[in-house]
This record gives C-alpha cells, structure tokens and sequence, in this order.
C-alpha cells in the first residue's frame, strides 16, 4: 500500500477500501493477545477487563503477524475481524491503535509503517508484543490470572 496519499487524513474509517483497511493495521500483535472478562456470580459479563501476554495460537512470536490471516475465523471462531463499529465499541482496543487513533481525530504515531515506511519501526519503538508474549499453548485457562499484564500505551 502506497502511503504517499496519506489517505487515512482524508478518509473516514468507513471510507477506506479493504487495501486501506487493512495497511492501516500497524502489526503490534495487541488485537491477538487474550483478554480476561470478569463475570459477576450470575455470569454477567461485568465492564472489567484484564490483558494478559499469552498470545492466539496463530500470532507469529517472531513478526507479530497472524500465521493463517486468511483463514484465521475457521481456525479460531473467536477472532475478531475489526470493523469500523468495533473501533467505537471494543474497550480493549489500545490506545496506539491506529483504528483507535483515527476515530478520535488524531494522528498516526511517527513509529506507524505507513509513516516511517519501515516495519519494524513498531517493534523498534517497544509498542509490539515482540519478546513480550509467549504462546496461549503454554498457558493452561486456569493460569491465566498469573499472566495478566499493563501494556504500555
């Protein structure tokens, strides 16, 4: 994807084609890392959320890139494919997310690809879970409490 346009300053989330979409992602891995809900004794799903550094079966440790993106809803049903909606609505989405960024009127970060033209500037800039996440087939369910992590922002 060309970033010479800067087509995400003249676009709405909803605008973007699916090329635009999807070279707005910034490849930190955050989106594919477990999340902890908490449920009340009823099991209400309650407003807390924990982020732990156990990552999705199909996150690559090494590049922070889905291994199977193509196919990754079969794989694991559970995945969430982001839409325009969702960015409004998920309360984990990280608050350097570039989806995130946007829909608050703000600005890519200057470690974002499409502004540094280099990807690995979000590796280099410490915002990727690069040597920060192990595999979720290492960490048994009832384990997860012990993994629970602050990202920084």
């Amino acid at each position: 994807m060309e970033a010479k346009n800067n087509f995400w300053q003249h676009k709405t989330l909803e605008e973007f084609s699916h090329e635009e979409w999807e070279a707005l992602c910034d490849g930190c891995g955050r989106c594919c890392l477990v999340k902890i809900e908490y449920e009340d004794e009823n099991g209400a799903l309650l407003d807390e959320l924990a982020f732990t550094d156990v990552a999705c079966r199909l996150l690559d440790l090494d590049t922070c890139q889905c291994k199977d993106y193509e196919n990754r809803k079969k794989i694991v049903p559970e995945c969430i494919e982001l839409t325009p909606d969702q960015i409004r609505t998920l309360p984990w989405i990280p608050s350097s997310c570039a989806y995130r960024l946007l829909h608050e009127g703000k600005d890519l970060q200057t470690w974002h690809p499409l502004i540094s033209g280099c990807k690995t500037s979000i590796h280099n800039a410490g915002i990727s879970v690069l040597g920060r996440a192990i595999p979720e087939d290492h960490v048994c369910d009832e384990d997860l409490v012990d993994h629970i992590v602050e990202w920084p922002a």
